[in-house]
């Protein structure tokens, strides 16, 4: 079989339906006994998914886009910080004292000690190994025995910034390196509001590709075979609406129960409790919203079978914008238990299998039929950015390669 990018004409809507379209096009879909449907097939070569140079290629695009690394709603006051790698650099952001949320390398300039791990609040970030100190700005503080360091200029020795930092959302976006292009930024839908609260946090590490979770939150042809007594008994079989905006998606899973709101008003119309929302926020990232909370995973790869996730739980959004009830609350951390003891295990089963059925041999491409569209655009535009990125990776050779008289400006290489 050729390796085929079929380029879908239907690249979606320039922003997402409200809940009042939404809930017409669905009863539409449920009235006729119909899904969205893109445009075509799509292949993708079973060695994207096991090839060390793609992985590679993946994180280098990776610092060369913008890519979510945590909620806002984790940085809540000055002083809160979230640590991790991202395209396995380690970096830390913190909301300084004047509410500014910057991200910086999470490496010492003195030995290149990490200063934090994982999430906390601190008034100043204290290296553990000699005990240089840096502000919540990143500006270097303090020297312990300053007089052994005589040629060190403190204004240039603070942490390392990424080259942007950006809040879309209720999102934390960092671009590392220069970018080949927008990403997600490039048009992105509402996400989080800013009176949601996390409730749960937790990381784990699944022995997988990341391509392989991604995919199988981005479509409803699986959930009667997969799910047949703990998502199906609520929901509908292969009934989806699927929407496009920028390189991310939105696949729209619609609870049976919807049906009672085919004569209710639609002015400030609320399909909270009546479907899923999964967002695929390019590429790594999820921001799903649930009959009772919301789930956001980021999503490092640390290998082509290897995946570290970290996960939030947020609450709904009120209706008023303050604090969710202890009632709401309940309701929440009981909709994270079902999903934990069901569809989360049902969901981990399935890709683990394929991931254990990778070097059999069996298929040279898998093949992403008209009802998963949405799987299609992600590759798609995956590999519209990495092409991107050897065309920038040639060119940079291509100019090192070059005596001083034939240099010419970096920024033409864009």
């Amino acid at each position: 079989m050729p390796y085929k990018y079929l380029l879908m004409t239907n690249t979606g809507l320039p922003n997402m339906r409200s809940d009042a379209e939404l809930l017409d096009h669905i009863l539409d879909h449920i009235d006729n006994n119909t899904t969205d449907l893109g445009d075509e097939e799509w292949y993708e070569p079973v060695e994207h998914y096991a090839s060390q140079t793609r992985f590679d290629a993946e994180r280098r695009l990776m610092r060369r886009l913008p890519i979510p690394f945590c909620p806002v709603a984790a940085l809540p006051e000055p002083g809160s910080y979230v640590a991790r790698n991202s395209a396995g650099v380690p970096i830390v952001v913190v909301r300084d004292l004047q509410g500014t949320i910057r991200a910086f390398r999470n490496a010492c300039r003195h030995r290149g000690m990490q200063l934090a791990d994982g999430s906390g609040c601190t008034k100043i970030f204290r290296c553990n190994y000699h005990g240089w100190a840096y502000r919540l700005d990143g500006r270097l503080e303090y020297v312990p025995h300053e007089h052994g360091f005589p040629d060190l200029n403190k204004d240039d020795n603070g942490l390392v910034p990424v080259h942007s930092v950006d809040i879309q959302g209720g999102l934390v976006f960092i671009t590392q390196d220069e970018p080949v292009g927008p990403g997600a930024l490039e048009s992105l839908p509402k996400l989080l509001t800013d009176d949601q609260i996390i409730f749960e946090s937790n990381e784990k590490v699944e022995e997988i590709n990341w391509k392989l979770t991604a995919e199988g939150t981005l479509e409803g042809y699986h959930i009667k075979p997969t799910h047949p007594e703990s998502f199906f008994p609520y929901g509908y079989d292969n009934l989806n609406v699927v929407e496009m905006q920028g390189p991310n998606s939105r696949v729209c899973y619609p609870f049976r129960r919807i049906e009672k709101l085919r004569d209710a008003p639609r002015e400030d119309l609320s399909l909270d409790r009546m479907v899923t929302l999964v967002n695929r926020i390019f590429p790594f990232t999820s921001v799903n919203r649930l009959a009772q909370h919301y789930g956001v995973s980021f999503a490092e790869p640390e290998s082509p079978t290897r995946t570290r996730y970290f996960n939030y739980r947020l609450t709904l959004p009120t209706v008023d914008g303050g604090e969710p009830s202890h009632e709401a609350l309940a309701r929440a951390k009981k909709d994270v238990a079902f999903l934990s003891d069901t569809g989360d295990l049902e969901d981990a089963k399935v890709v683990s299998d394929i991931q254990a059925a990778i070097g059999s041999g069996a298929n040279t491409h898998y093949r992403f039929g008209r009802f998963e569209s949405a799987i299609g655009h992600l590759h798609k535009n995956l590999a519209l950015y990495l092409a991107r990125l050897e065309k920038l990776e040639g060119n940079v050779i291509e100019e090192g390669n070059r005596t001083d008289s034939e240099r010419i400006d970096p920024i033409t290489l864009c």
